[in-house]
């Protein structure tokens, strides 16, 4: 019999689990085990999600692991070391999307609620602790600030409640709900709870309401625009920073 040393993590840009996949067969293996996994938690963040697995198979293949355990089905190997903390590090920075779908699990949303929704998480979170949530830049639209990625998504409900589409991803990862995917990122712990509470002051508030709280005189949204009313313009962190305060209900 063969044993295998697998370190196993979740890829969400390939929707899918992946793994790390070693061959114990020397007395060194465990100190380079420790190396390995002292490079993914120094690169990758140390709570970062990583499991660890030694299994004994018939063969050195990933499919007589996959026959001496049918858990392993699905799970797609990565050729290498650098590569496989490339994968992780992808995911442990959100975009505004990422946000967006956590917020459609626990609201119904029209398109323009969302946006001021996903907007004012990412103020609430900058000011609280002067980071910003997610990687997408926010501009200043005709009727608020909106993350471009999320209106591109989404424009096409209009006015009507978004109905979130399935992803079509691997059913090993359990589709892995937009909870999960915010608790992988870097301290995913803060922003849940950073989110849910901005979600708990703003979510009842109407699209409409929205709109008028993020148009309030010296809103960020407004400091951008004032005198020139050019929208698309980018509402930059260090201004929502300076004047979110304004949009304080």
């Amino acid at each position: 019999m063969i044993t295998h040393f697998i370190f196993m993590s979740s890829s969400y840009t390939l929707g899918k689990r992946i793994a790390l996949d070693f061959i114990v067969d020397d007395d060194q293996i465990q100190d380079k085990l420790k190396e390995y996994l002292d490079k993914i938690t120094t690169e990758c963040g140390k709570d970062v999600s990583i499991s660890t697995h030694m299994i004994q198979a018939e063969g050195i293949t990933w499919e007589s692991v996959c026959k001496a355990d049918h858990f392993f089905k699905g799970v797609e190997v990565i050729g290498s070391l650098d590569k496989f903390i490339k994968l992780i590090k992808q995911d442990r920075k959100l975009e505004g999307i990422d946000i967006a779908k956590y917020i459609l699990s626990k609201t119904k949303c029209t398109q323009l609620k969302l946006q001021k929704l996903v907007y004012l998480c990412f103020a609430d979170y900058l000011c609280d602790t002067g980071k910003e949530l997610f990687t997408d830049s926010i501009y200043a639209f005709k009727y608020g600030p909106v993350v471009d990625t999320v209106y591109e998504k989404y424009k096409k409900y209009g006015y009507k409640p978004i109905e979130e589409e399935k992803e079509n991803i691997d059913i090993t990862i359990l589709e892995m709900p937009a909870k999960s995917r915010i608790l992988f990122a870097e301290e995913g712990t803060e922003k849940i709870i950073s989110i849910d509470k901005t979600l708990k002051k703003y979510g009842q508030l109407t699209a409409g309401q929205l709109v008028e709280l993020t148009h309030k005189e010296n809103a960020p949204w407004t400091m951008t625009t004032k005198g020139t009313m050019i929208f698309y313009s980018k509402i930059k962190p260090e201004i929502i920073k300076k004047y979110h305060k304004f949009e304080i209900i």
